[in-house]
């Protein structure tokens, strides 16, 4: 898993087969994950994707290491 800054704010969280499975927001001084998935036409699905049961975890730091192991991208 590697994290891709979009903005000071949003990281896009990108799988080990090179998946974009959703994002890290910065919300009130949280990184809340933000899970996306993808119809067949590339249609986002928000909230949708492979980590829907992790959509919304929190993290308290960018720390690529802990977020793939709780994010279960390991």
């Amino acid at each position: 898993m590697k994290l891709e800054p979009i903005n000071p704010q949003m990281q896009a969280v990108i799988d080990a087969a090179g998946l974009h499975v959703g994002n890290l927001k910065l919300i009130q001084g949280q990184w809340k994950f933000k899970a996306v998935g993808y119809l067949p036409d590339g249609s986002v699905i928000p909230g949708g994707g492979p980590l829907t049961e992790r959509h919304n975890q929190v993290f308290y730091q960018l720390d690529e290491v802990l977020i793939s192991a709780r994010l279960g991208l390991v």
